[in-house]
């Protein structure tokens, strides 16, 4: 594995578009884990004004809402699972910080068990919000029913 660094590691030094084009994927990487997070905080405060609120107008907004906002999430989600690839394969060569050594492992090991307990919570969160969804949607007269996905 030593090994395989060290030609990465190569690879960077003389290539300075290809350690842009990292950078810019790790930026991106760690924008689209917020704009995730950011949506799901945005939609739980919009669920909750919605069961405050309980009209057909609000009710109407809330579902347009969780169409646009659940695309967010999936290119999100996307985007963090095809940017990590690239990520983790120049870890070690491009944000590795040799002054901190292996005190950034546990740190590591910390971050990624906090972001999967986040991903699992956020999927079952997910999975009962589309069964509110799909109780509202009924719950809208027919004329109003036709203009969520439109």
């Amino acid at each position: 594995m030593n090994a395989f660094n060290l030609y990465l590691t190569e690879m960077l030094q003389q290539s300075p578009g290809l350690g842009v084009a990292v950078m810019m994927n790790n930026y991106f990487h760690d924008v689209a884990t917020a704009m995730m997070i950011g949506s799901a905080v945005a939609l739980h405060a919009i669920v909750r004004v919605q069961a405050e609120m309980s009209s057909p107008e609000v009710t109407l907004f809330f579902l347009k809402t969780y169409v646009k906002m659940t695309r967010l999430f999936r290119f999100s989600l996307w985007w963090i699972l095809i940017g990590g690839v690239p990520r983790t394969i120049f870890y070690a060569s491009f944000e590795w910080n040799h002054f901190a050594d292996k005190q950034q492992v546990p740190a590591l090991m910390v971050k990624h068990l906090f972001m999967a307990a986040a991903v699992v919570y956020g999927i079952r969160a997910w999975r009962r919000l589309k069964v509110k969804v799909a109780v509202l949607r009924e719950s809208l007269p027919p004329e109003m029913r036709s203009r969520v996905d439109g």
